[in-house]
């Protein structure tokens, strides 16, 4: 498993106070973050951190300059915030994107102060020094990318194809996912490792099947049949309700959110829907069952939880006794070369006087003499 930046070892931090001086005297990352075609869940999930919380984050770890959905101003105040802290930090910020862009009928079906939001990104993005599209809209079009695609919705790497992308997605993706990424760049000026589809691999680099606390009923072929059955009471595998676990890759069963046990769909009862698989969400029926093509094998090739019983016939259980018979007779032979002394009681297999173990069998103590 690839090793997690520096940046998630934030929640073994004191203070956010320690986090902010381990950068030394590095400046705070400024953070400019678009808003497009989106639900603000990924914001939602940023508000819920606790380690730091928001306020922290903001104030002592990075430099937000600019959130539709935080900050205090609006309308001609928002745009001239944008301009000015494009201006300042130009080829120095980190633009976080969340929401897809629009893309059909020359992008009219999301304007920001009169802009088609396809140019905005153009703009504000062509100036960072890196994007992060959270979430699985800004990744790849998510949701308002599902079929029939009404606003031609595509992902930030689709159209702005050679600049330095990290994608985050997840409806929503953690957010200490987001945080490991920006801290990173903050201290270093680098982007962690990431796979053939941009996402870091410290988080998407193994599928949630392998880590699944329910993976041992999968193993042993228990199965919830239909949602409120006693299988799904019990905790069964929620393989054939339609889970996705086996094909997706991302962290959701090892960093569940808002730092509570089970706070994930599967956890919780739900079958993992695939939302950090572009060719699995919102384009594969919630409830359909998948063809499992990770490492482990359909649950029908595991040997059966209750194997049918036979009989033992007497001439296997005569086998048996004299295999068992010759192995006795061989250890004991075998316990006398362990010691030189008579009736020595340590040695294996030795025993009572008189039983077994006396060591009156000529191996040990050498010939008896005749009476």
């Amino acid at each position: 498993m690839v090793a997690a930046p520096f940046g998630l070892a934030i929640t073994d931090r004191a203070t956010p106070e320690e986090v902010a001086a381990g950068l030394g005297k590095v400046l705070r990352p400024p953070v400019i973050w678009l808003h497009f075609q989106d639900c603000t869940g990924c914001t939602e999930t940023l508000l819920r951190t606790s380690h730091p919380d928001l306020g922290d984050l903001i104030l002592n770890i990075i430099s937000l300059e600019y959130h539709e959905t935080l900050m205090a101003g609006s309308g001609k105040q928002a745009e001239e915030a944008l301009a000015e802290a494009v201006n300042r930090y130009s080829g120095k910020y980190v633009c976080v994107v969340e929401g897809s862009i629009p893309t059909k009928d020359q992008g009219i079906y999301m304007k920001l102060a009169g802009r088609p939001a396809r140019d905005v990104l153009a703009d504000i993005g062509r100036k960072a020094a890196a994007v992060i599209a959270i979430g699985s809209c800004a990744s790849w079009g998510g949701i308002p990318s599902a079929d029939p695609a009404p606003t031609g919705a595509v992902g930030v790497s689709d159209l702005l194809p050679h600049k330095a992308i990290v994608n985050l997605p997840g409806c929503p993706p953690n957010p200490y996912t987001l945080l490991g990424v920006v801290l990173q760049f903050a201290a270093s000026g680098t982007l962690p490792e990431l796979d053939h589809e941009r996402r870091p691999k410290f988080a998407y680099d193994r599928d949630i099947h392998e880590h699944c606390p329910r993976r041992a009923h999968f193993d042993a072929g228990r199965f919830v049949k239909q949602f409120g059955d006693e299988g799904h009471r019990e905790g069964w595998c929620l393989y054939e309700m339609g889970c996705k676990g086996p094909d997706t890759h991302a962290g959701c069963s090892t960093r569940h959110f808002n730092e509570i046990p089970d706070v994930w769909p599967i956890g919780i009862g739900a079958p993992c829907i695939g939302c950090t698989e572009k060719s699995i969400a919102f384009r594969v029926p919630m409830f359909q069952v998948i063809q499992i093509h990770t490492p482990a094998e359909p649950p029908s090739t595991y040997a059966p939880i209750i194997a049918p019983q036979g009989k033992i016939s007497p001439l296997a259980t005569g086998l048996v006794g004299v295999a068992a018979g010759a192995l006795a007779g061989a250890g004991y032979v075998a316990s006398r070369k362990f010691s030189t002394v008579k009736d020595d009681d340590s040695v294996p297999g030795s025993g009572p006087s008189g039983g077994p173990g006396t060591a009156d069998d000529g191996a040990a103590t050498g010939p008896k003499e005749s009476s």
